[in-house]
């Protein structure tokens, strides 16, 4: 596989003159998150926006609520246990369910590339159709554009959506305390890797599927329960590793994690391990990280497990009071190391 073009942004130097910065398709790494920090925080500076989290918090005549958008440019449109439009709505799905909120209405923007095949359209569609009924949200409003043949990949989506705010406290980062203990609700790693199979026809003797799902029904059965839950947090662009630094940072905290008890299925380190890749970075559409306190861990347990996108949760870590922003995980072997995030993104254009 050939490494991705880095697209160039262009961004105003403090000196007035022309600077730029790479990024790898795809979005992610610490390069976005330089880019994130030094240009769109300071010119859209507001409280909503410095909570880093998933979504905004809002309050609107007394309405707690939640608002989320995100941009989907999967290659291929298709894979085993997805495709773009099921990726479109269960994402916004999931950064309001992150958010301590119940999903209820999205926006849906599609830039169609002339001459895309109006039934691979309608199949797309009928997937975001059928992915809004199981997640219990409508689509209310959207907008539709076409540009010339070869600006657009086929298609790209965008979705925003609202939500109303049932959490009894705020979950956010900055709300995890140390003594947290980090429950992960499932296994890694599934959806890049079928996304990258499906792309690169690698030929797999057994099929890997998108972890692909919504998030809010176990979400907001652990609020329902009276989980002491600080934060939460799903684990797309970047996996389990950047969300944590992500996490570690802007509470001034340390995570510490076991290896060991990061469940990642054989055929998928399998893998992983032909193509160079760290199952921790590598995306899911399906997978979330809850900060609970001790106190309620094995109840939060006992409720993920009643729910099959978290059937598989389990705790892999808990918050310390020790170097802010530093993520670190104890190896099976009882070594020790930091994990950062990625200078750039491993799987480009996976969501």
């Amino acid at each position: 596989m050939s490494a991705p073009d880095p697209t160039v942004w262009n961004c105003p130097a403090p000196a007035g003159e022309g600077e730029q910065v790479q990024l790898a398709h795809g979005g992610g790494g610490r390069a976005m998150a330089r880019l994130i920090e030094r240009l769109f925080l300071p010119a859209f500076a507001n409280q909503a926006l410095g909570e880093r989290h998933d979504g905004a918090r809002l309050e609107l005549d007394g309405a707690q609520l939640a608002f989320s958008t995100d941009s989907y440019v999967v290659s291929p449109l298709f894979f085993p246990g997805g495709d773009i439009g099921t990726l479109a709505v269960n994402g916004t799905v999931n950064d309001l369910a992150m958010c301590g909120a119940r999903p209820l209405y999205l926006s849906a923007g599609f830039i169609v590339e002339e001459g895309f095949a109006l039934a691979t359209l309608e199949r797309v569609v009928a997937s975001m159709r059928a992915a809004a009924v199981a997640a219990g949200v409508q689509l209310v409003t959207g907008d539709t554009k076409v540009v010339e043949r070869g600006k657009a990949d086929g298609l790209f989506i965008n979705t925003a959506g609202i939500g109303r705010i049932v959490a009894p406290r705020p979950v956010a980062p900055h709300r995890v305390r140390p003594g947290d203990l980090v429950l992960l609700s499932g296994d890694l790693g599934r959806h890049g890797v079928a996304v990258m199979a499906a792309r690169e026809a690698l030929g797999l003797e057994t099929s890997i599927a998108s972890d692909c799902a919504p998030l809010a029904a176990p979400v907001l059965a652990l609020l329902e329960a009276g989980c002491a839950v600080s934060c939460l947090r799903d684990l797309t662009r970047g996996g389990l590793a950047s969300a944590l630094v992500e996490i570690a940072e802007t509470a001034g905290m340390e995570i510490a994690l076991d290896e060991r008890a990061i469940p990642v299925r054989e055929e998928v380190r399998a893998v992983c391990e032909l193509l160079g890749l760290d199952p921790i970075y590598v995306a899911n559409e399906g997978r979330f990280v809850a900060f609970v306190a001790p106190a309620d861990a094995e109840r939060a347990l006992e409720v993920l497990h009643a729910h099959e996108p978290s059937r598989g949760a389990c705790v892999i870590g808990s918050v310390q009071a020790g170097a802010a922003g530093r993520v670190v995980m104890t190896s099976p072997i009882g070594g020790k190391r930091v994990v950062d995030m990625l200078s750039g993104e491993q799987l480009p254009r996976i969501c």
